[in-house]
């Protein structure tokens, strides 16, 4: 139950992001929010986990047996990093091209469905019963969410923005598959995350001098920025891959499913905005999801590994 309300708590996180770009200053941009999100959140994750990582060896018996870091684990802890570099422009792409709740619907109304599918094809498990209803829930009640606030607007679906939305949900289902492969391969969930934080703030660091920073001369601008690395990276993505180590990766994609619930409460407490009816059954719905995820998701996870070799 602990791993459960571990990675709730991350969406928690999570679904500040929103609420904490409409306080900030004028003049931002997604790409610089994003940039600089991930320079910063990174470089805090990396710190923060790999110290947790050190102090987690220490107590480890002498003769416990330590994974050795090849290829394989190298690769995968660098594609985590660079899915979560990835995961901000093509999430903003679907967003700027079909609006804000039909791009985060797309987005993590698929994570958690490729999530499981990506889980199913690498082990030959399939997902519980419990996790097809819970799923099933918290999808259908996104899907409301997002459609209850857009009431009545009109338009079409741009397909650039739906790949854009589509491919942000296949990059947290990406992260969340091979975070827990590495993990059944016994590797640390704190150096596992560590890795992660590292490569995305690299690889983030490298589009610095192509974005407009100026808004970070504001005091404004700055606690968002530390808020939005620190407390919605760093800290969110160590919880979410502790809880991780306790949960498969499908019933932790289902468990994000928490953020957009935050964000609509925090939208309409904070920022004073107003839901359809609709969006209110979508927010029950929702929750209803996540607390039958939550009660199916008791029990310990079975470590059984990949079957990807079998």
């Amino acid at each position: 139950m602990l791993h459960v309300l571990a990675v709730l708590a991350a969406a928690v996180l999570f679904g500040t992001t929103g609420t904490s770009q409409a306080l900030g200053p004028e003049g931002t941009t997604p790409l610089s929010i994003g940039v600089m999100r991930m320079v910063i959140g990174g470089t805090g994750l990396a710190v923060i986990a790999f110290l947790l990582a050190a102090r987690h060896a220490r107590g480890r018996p002498m003769d416990a047996p330590r994974p050795r870091l090849g290829i394989r684990p190298l690769s995968l802890m660098v594609l985590t990093g660079a899915c979560l570099a990835i995961y901000q422009p093509l999430f903003f792409l679907g967003t700027e091209r079909n609006g804000v709740a039909v791009g985060t619907v797309v987005a993590l109304g698929s994570a958690p469905i490729l999530a499981g599918l990506l889980e199913w094809s690498l082990t030959r498990r399939m997902p519980s019963a419990t996790w097809m209803g819970a799923t099933a829930l918290a999808t259908l009640g996104v899907v409301l969410l997002g459609f209850g606030g857009e009431a009545g607007t009109g338009g079409g679906t741009d397909p650039v923005g739906l790949l854009g939305s589509v491919g942000a949900g296949a990059s947290f289902a990406v992260i969340a598959n091979a975070q827990r492969r590495l993990l059944d391969d016994g590797w640390d969930p704190f150096t596992v995350v560590g890795a992660m934080g590292a490569s995305a703030a690299i690889l983030c660091a490298f589009a610095l001098p192509f974005v407009d920073l100026a808004w970070l001369g504001t005091a404004s601008g700055v606690v968002m920025a530390l808020w939005l690395g620190l407390g919605t990276i760093s800290v969110a993505y160590v919880m979410f891959t502790w809880g991780l180590s306790g949960l498969t990766a499908a019933t932790a994609a289902t468990l994000t499913l928490g953020e957009p619930l935050t964000a609509s409460i925090l939208g309409i407490t904070v920022l004073d905005e107003r839901l359809s009816g609709l969006a209110i059954i979508g927010l029950i719905v929702l929750a209803a999801g996540l607390a039958l995820l939550a009660w199916g998701s008791r029990s310990p996870r079975n470590p059984a590994p990949f079957a990807v070799e079998a």
